[in-house]
């Protein structure tokens, strides 16, 4: 055996140890079964954001290939996905996950008003005195008309359960801002999770909207996933975009309103028709299980 066999054999014993992730043992660089690197250590600030950026970044053109394939061919990922062209573009989940906490956090950061329970006292500055009688008498049924339906509320919680309508009860007493500040803490706790979980139901609907089509469930998930993250992506750019803004509002507007019909027609194929009035079920379907579950997310939140 010559010494340059003999270097090389022990230079393998030598690298031959226990992974420290699953504990099998490995000959090389990387565990045979679980696939982690045998030579480890913690990472300089130099070494973390080269990493950083090549991941989260570069990521080999994979974030902004497929950002401009979504912003500018609607359904092409999702065909794309479906036919198997998968590696060269981020994943389906990654793309929705990423968009909408874009999302929700410029929401918050922009401070929109989650509920507006208007200002029910003010009045403009000049009223005239014929008018005052109305005013007052006005105001009155206003009032009357809100505690009538905070009781009618009390007592629908009470009759399902009692220490659910005691916690309704609660809250009616609560000041108006403090109403306002607990709704605004719970949508932002609670919102973002029920619109995920609502990705199933979009799904669903698309599923019955496609009967006969042959497409599997977990396609139309993928679909749900595409089209939701552009979704989120546009009103990103709108809350960014100023105010003054106003065709570059509107050309944003257009575009995610007409972006899905022409994703549906892509991905699913169809005539123009038969897709338009599928797009308007699934717009309408999909506004009532919206509005029900950021209702349903936000009381458990603020009751629960």
């Amino acid at each position: 055996m010559t010494s340059e066999t003999l270097s090389h054999s022990h230079s393998y014993q030598h690298a031959s140890t226990a992974c420290l992730n699953c504990g099998a043992a490995t000959a090389g660089n990387y565990c045979q079964h679980c696939g982690q690197a045998t030579h480890l250590h913690v990472p300089s600030a130099r070494e973390f954001l080269h990493e950083f950026i090549a991941h989260y970044v570069a990521l080999e053109g994979k974030l902004w290939k497929s950002l401009g394939k979504l912003i500018f061919k609607p359904g092409f990922l999702s065909r794309e996905y479906i036919e198997g062209r998968r590696v060269r573009y981020l994943e389906p989940l990654r793309l929705y996950l990423t968009f909408s906490i874009i999302f929700f956090a410029l929401v918050k950061l922009s401070g929109v008003q989650v509920i507006d329970f208007g200002e029910p006292h003010a009045r403009p500055a000049i009223v005239a005195a014929s008018d005052a009688d109305d005013t007052r008498a006005g105001q009155e049924l206003l009032d009357a008309e809100l505690s009538s339906f905070e009781k009618k509320t009390v007592a629908w919680t009470a009759s399902l359960n009692p220490a659910l309508g005691e916690k309704t009860a609660r809250f009616f007493a609560l000041p108006r801002q403090q109403q306002k500040d607990a709704i605004t803490r719970a949508f932002f706790a609670y919102s973002p999770y029920a619109i995920f979980a609502l990705m199933p139901v979009f799904a669903l609907y698309l599923k019955g909207l496609y009967l006969g089509s042959g497409r599997r469930y977990g396609e139309h998930f993928l679909f749900a996933l595409h089209s939701n993250a552009f979704a989120f992506l546009m009103m990103s750019v709108m809350i960014l975009t100023p105010a003054s803004w106003d065709f570059v509002r509107l050309v944003l507007l257009l575009w995610l309103v007409f972006y899905l019909p022409i994703a549906m027609r892509r991905v699913y194929g169809g005539s123009r028709l038969a897709t338009a009035a599928r797009w308007m079920v699934l717009m309408v379907l999909h506004f009532v299980s919206l509005a029900l579950a950021l209702a349903i997310a936000t009381a458990q939140a603020l009751l629960g």
